[in-house]
């Protein structure tokens, strides 16, 4: 009997990805069917559907699920949902698509999946600013009323990608054919939920935190993690290995690090590396919730929440993460039918960092002294002196990390600017 937190939504995992002899009929078929081009982000959010990492949706949301998601954090039936989850079109090529009609999805030659249409809406330039603001818009100084639409075209890529979707939205289930590169490119560390679900169950593990990991792995991290663990049965270092924006690091450099740092810094039988297909949304507090919705069809219960959260810029205030988590629909624990609320809560953690004069990793609850006696960590400050040949501050990284890192960035021909914001630089400690 698992001990683990069930999958969200209250109907187990909802996997759509179809395999064998089914799979094989529906290809057949898919080839005779219109044919829809998607985005890397609907591709990603395809194969979640397919493998039950996006339980309970069956497939791309309708209207009244686009806009509760968005207004409420809910689906139209009222299951937390922090974040759209949207397939769009053109309007000359929804002209063409009637609604009960089976279309075919595919990205650079490849079928992804069929979907029975069921609804298509038009989202206008109005709706998606909205979303821009509920989703995207945060506490921080660039998230600013007087500033906000000034440089969020430019600098916030999540808002960028809403802006610049096509007008028409098409809703319904999917039966998904393809996983993409991941199971052969990633193999080992691209994991099912059902996948992870198993290897808890067999090391026995009931409480299991993960932490989202887009950046390469330094100290800080590792310190959250060994926090994680003495709470925790085990840990799942769970990296983004889809698309990210220009400048950060790729996922196969990424996952060469945590397997060195897993191999001589942690206790092999209580970590667990693995990686999941989304690309980025850089959406803050609104993805954190994300991040721990799907963490729960994964088996895990306790989702690690840092300082800036899949942040981006300054759109977003420090630890506004983890607040967001007291203001969910049914963080009281009221009013949720079975399955509707977020079981997956925050492990809320205070900024970490290295403490010349403690001599070890501490954070502002435990360390008291000044900012002047401290290496500050931040995957962008790191990524921005590895990119510029800077000198790494001792205690930034682990040295087996640093020659993995460096080694990439010697071999790169085109360098792109990092910008630092204010809780990477260390300006915003205290």
């Amino acid at each position: 009997m698992s001990k683990l937190v069930p999958p969200h939504g209250g109907k187990g995992l909802v996997i759509r990805l179809m395999e064998g002899a089914a799979k094989e009929a529906e290809l057949k078929k898919a080839a005779g069917l219109k044919k829809v081009q998607i985005t890397a982000q609907e591709k990603g959010d395809l194969i979640m559907i397919g493998i039950g990492g996006f339980s309970p949706l069956e497939g791309f949301m309708t209207k009244a699920d686009w806009k509760s998601s968005v207004e409420k954090m809910t689906l139209a039936d009222g299951t937390f949902w922090p974040v759209p989850v949207v397939l769009a079109v053109t309007k000359e090529e929804a002209a063409g698509i009637k609604e009960g009609e089976e279309i075919t999805l595919e990205r650079n030659g490849e079928i992804y999946a069929t979907m029975k249409v069921t609804e298509k809406y038009e989202l206008t330039e109005a709706d998606k600013k909205w979303e821009s603001e509920l989703v995207y818009k945060g506490a921080g100084d660039d998230s600013a009323d007087d500033k906000f639409w000034k440089i969020a075209l430019d600098d916030h890529p999540g808002v960028k990608m809403v802006m610049e979707r096509k007008d028409v939205c098409l809703a319904g289930p999917v039966n998904v054919l393809s996983e993409g590169e991941y199971p052969t490119k990633y193999k080992g560390v691209y994991l099912r939920p059902a996948e992870t679900r198993a290897m808890f169950d067999e090391r026995g593990w009931a409480t299991v935190a993960a932490l989202q990991l887009r950046n390469p792995m330094h100290r800080s991290h590792e310190y959250l993690c060994k926090i994680a663990i003495e709470v925790c049965d085990g840990v799942i270092i769970h990296s983004l290995i889809g698309n990210l924006k220009p400048g950060d690091i790729p996922a196969e450099v990424r996952v060469k690090c945590i397997d060195t740092l897993c191999k001589y810094y942690f206790v092999e039988k209580n970590v667990i590396q693995g990686g999941y297909p989304l690309d980025m949304r850089y959406a803050g507090p609104r993805e954190g919730l994300l991040h721990a919705t799907f963490r729960q069809n994964y088996g895990v219960n306790k989702m690690i929440i840092g300082r800036d959260h899949a942040g981006v810029g300054d759109f977003y205030g420090m630890f506004e993460a983890q607040e967001i988590f007291d203001r969910i629909p049914y963080a009281d624990g009221k009013g949720a039918k079975p399955g509707q609320a977020l079981l997956c809560e925050p492990l809320k953690i205070d900024w970490t960092f290295y403490c010349y004069k403690c001599d070890g990793m501490a954070s502002l609850r435990t360390c008291p002294h000044t900012k002047e006696d401290r290496v500050i960590l931040s995957g962008t400050k790191l990524r921005k002196m590895l990119s510029e040949g800077g000198e790494i501050p001792d205690h930034f990284g682990r040295d087996e990390v640093l020659v993995i890192l460096r080694e990439y960035y010697e071999g790169l021909t085109e360098k792109v600017e990092i910008k630092m914001h204010g809780a990477a630089s260390g300006d915003s400690a205290k």
